[in-house]
């Protein structure tokens, strides 16, 4: 059967994207970020996946104001890098996995999640930058990503938004119903977004370090505890951006200790700030075999 085997937990920042595109990696201010995700690449190539399950959330690209989906699953065969006002990022589209992604979706509605199913949209840096940062850069024309790839978008733009007990519920449906389709997949998920940081107001380029940390301690050691963390409190100590932190909780909510089995391993941490106005974190939990 098909089996989820790690989560991975990433920053999105569009700067990042830009920077890999321009070129920029190894200048003074971005050689600190990117050479924390070297050791990933590495564990990315020894540990790769049939698909990625990848949690982000949509910058008004697939969807606006006009229609502002919950949980949204992509289940087309391809989705093409999002214009975003600039121009589309100079990357491969991305290879979807209808028919994992379909289960999926019939799984988990069954399972009294509602779903908005997505046959076809665009993805922005939400989706392309956590690739861009495991994977590599890849050429756009002659290269393609690694593996196939299940967008899942998640309103964390718009209120009201779902809360982390939610979602870390809803990752746990989505566990069950990877393990019960049938074809032999390796599967990891992939959780996206934050840590913290404000983008307008008064309070705009705010970074908590000591509160982003605890919550990369808390969401190894005591995820059921984190998942209950109520928005107010994400949106006071990480900044109104912050909350996109609830999208991690889906990740986690999919692994094996949460039903159960022994605790993950901690494959690699990684905390930098800053990245444009951002605070960088990353995490690769393995599950144990």
């Amino acid at each position: 059967m098909a089996r989820i085997t790690a989560s991975v937990y990433t920053s999105h920042v569009p700067a990042i994207g830009a920077a890999l595109d321009l070129g920029k990696t190894i200048e003074s201010y971005w050689q600190p970020v990117f050479a924390g995700y070297e050791p990933s690449k590495r564990w990315l190539a020894n540990n790769r996946p049939d698909v990625v399950f990848l949690v982000y959330n949509d910058h008004a690209t697939a969807f606006s104001l006009d229609l502002i989906p919950t949980f949204a699953i992509g289940t087309a065969a391809r989705f093409e890098p999002a214009d975003e006002g600039w121009g589309p990022r100079p990357v491969p589209p991305v290879i979807g996995h209808p028919e994992l992604a379909g289960h999926i979706a019939h799984s988990v509605i069954q399972d009294d999640f509602d779903l908005t199913i997505v046959n076809k949209m665009d993805v922005d840096h939400g989706l392309t930058v956590p690739l861009s940062l495991m994977c590599g850069q890849t050429d756009p024309v002659q290269g393609a990503w690694p593996c196939a790839v299940i967008p899942f978008a998640v309103n964390v733009v718009h209120y009201p938004v779902p809360s982390g007990r939610r979602c870390f519920m809803l990752g746990q449906a989505i566990r069950r119903a990877v393990e019960s389709f049938g074809p032999d997949l390796n599967v990891q998920i992939w959780g996206t977004g934050g840590m913290s940081h404000q983008l307008q107001g008064p309070r705009a380029g705010l970074i908590n370090r000591d509160w982003d940390n605890r919550f990369l301690d808390r969401l190894i050691a005591e995820p059921d505890a984190l998942s209950r963390v109520p928005h107010d409190e994400y949106v006071r100590e990480a900044g109104s951006e912050g909350i996109e932190l609830v999208m991690w909780m889906i990740a986690r909510g999919a692994m094996a200790d949460i039903n159960g089995g022994a605790a993950p391993k901690v494959a690699h941490r990684f905390y930098h700030v800053p990245a444009s106005n951002t605070a960088v974190g990353h995490l690769i939990l393995e599950n144990s075999q």
